[in-house]
């Protein structure tokens, strides 16, 4: 619920501005790009008269590949908002995560060799800042667990990692 946080803190007032539809799960987590744009279209539908003429403030996790956030974007401009300004709650992840988000390649990351720049014209932003890995670690301090993986946003892991990742037998499978 970082959202209502940064919207106490800023205190730029938060609203409803899509209704989601409840059939539609995770879209991340489908296994081709095809999939994940096509839910992504049916999944989020902004309310017009709740982002017509105004500046929006987008808070979201993290992004990873970037087609939910862009899509995202598109269709509040459509809808007549006059900026998106998109703030991350994460670092931008850079390297693959072997212990979580389903990601096989680094080159499937959006973030992956880009600057924040270029990250944001892509996804048609007005302004994109992430968390970053300093903050992560100072709001981090004094959890239970000695020290996290931050691999996906350094590129640097805990323990040897694969060189390459062979995607699971059952995803190959288009039905």
């Amino acid at each position: 619920m970082q959202h209502f946080g940064y919207s106490k803190e800023s205190k730029i007032p938060y609203d409803f501005v899509f209704i989601k539809s409840k059939y539609i799960g995770r879209t991340f987590i489908q296994n081709t790009q095809n999939k994940r744009k096509k839910l992504v279209n049916l999944k989020l539908n902004p309310l017009k008269h709740t982002v017509k003429d105004k500046k929006i403030v987008l808070v979201d996790d993290s992004i990873v590949r970037g087609t939910t956030i862009t899509r995202i974007i598109k269709s509040l401009k459509a809808a007549g908002a006059k900026e998106v300004h998109i703030r991350v709650a994460s670092p931008a992840f850079v390297d693959v995560c072997y212990f979580g988000t389903d990601v096989d390649k680094r080159e499937n990351l959006i973030a992956h060799g880009k600057t924040v720049e270029e990250i944001r014209q892509e996804i048609g932003a007005d302004t994109l800042e992430y968390l970053s890995l300093d903050s992560l670690r100072e709001i981090t301090k004094g959890c239970k667990v000695d020290g996290f993986c931050d691999g996906c946003f350094t590129g640097k892991y805990p323990i040897e990692v694969p060189k390459e990742i062979d995607k699971d037998k059952f995803e190959k499978i288009q039905f």
